[in-house]
């Protein structure tokens, strides 16, 4: 008898944001697979099943996908409940597709639990809505990663055509999408947030403009982290400005 595999979204960091299926499920579970930065809070809610990290970290040594895929194959044959748990939601550059498709291609049962995004986590945060009426209608989620042999991303010309951006996997090459995005006709006073551990209580938000993104991602000391950008961060970046301002001059 087969078991079902879990895709779980951790969200962003908190422990009680997790939906109540997520915890149950973690609290079932046989097996869990779990990503790097995954909080030691929420992996103590799998009481009872085995922890084993899977984690995906830019420039640092990785377990590769298709050895990932092959452990939850394993594992379904020999368990009832196996929980791939992943950070924020799974269906978000969490390469979910990947392992859903070979999971299914082996009928293996699979179902998919959400969790809470960094993007809505960080909104939340600043208090900042990703929407506002007359300012921003549209809002896109992107990412500069590209992965070996994938065709070229097209990131670039969707941050430039939205109201409201919000790039994952960025910080580590804040330079270079400044860069591009000023290049490719982005003001460099576009306001902008860089943020890493939203919803925890180590949060580290930096606010100014495009022009100052590598500055400020510096700041954060290589801590990963979520870049926001739009005319909505207005009021975050004037207001850290002049806090700045007022540090300096103390």
């Amino acid at each position: 008898m087969k078991g079902t595999v879990y895709l779980v979204g951790a969200g962003p960091g908190a422990a009680d944001l997790l939906t109540l299926r997520a915890a149950r499920l973690l609290g079932e579970a046989d097996i869990v697979f779990h990503d790097a930065l995954v909080s030691k809070e929420i992996l103590s809610l799998a009481a009872k099943g085995r922890l084993v990290p899977v984690g995906k970290r830019s420039g640092r040594r990785s377990t590769a996908q298709h050895f990932i895929n092959k452990q939850l194959l394993d594992a379904a044959v020999r368990h009832r409940i196996v929980v791939r748990l992943k950070g924020g939601d799974p269906m978000l550059f969490g390469r979910a597709h990947e392992e859903i498709a070979f999971l299914k291609k082996h009928r293996i049962a699979v179902e998919i639990v959400p969790g809470v995004t960094a993007a809505l986590a960080a909104s939340a945060e600043l208090q900042v809505s990703l929407t506002r009426r007359g300012v921003a209608r549209s809002v896109t989620f992107v990412t500069p990663r590209v992965g070996k042999g994938e065709r070229p991303s097209t990131w670039i010309e969707a941050v430039t055509a939205a109201d409201t951006a919000a790039i994952y996997m960025g910080a580590g090459e804040a330079e270079t999408i400044a860069a591009a995005l000023i290049a490719a006709g982005k003001p460099r006073a576009t306001p902008v947030v860089i943020i890493a551990d939203a919803s925890l209580a180590q949060v580290n938000v930096r606010a100014g403009t495009l022009g100052e993104l590598a500055k400020l991602a510096l700041e954060l000391s290589g801590a990963p982290a979520l870049i926001l950008l739009g005319e909505v961060y207005a009021e975050a970046a004037a207001l850290q400005a002049l806090a700045r301002k007022a540090s300096q001059a103390a």
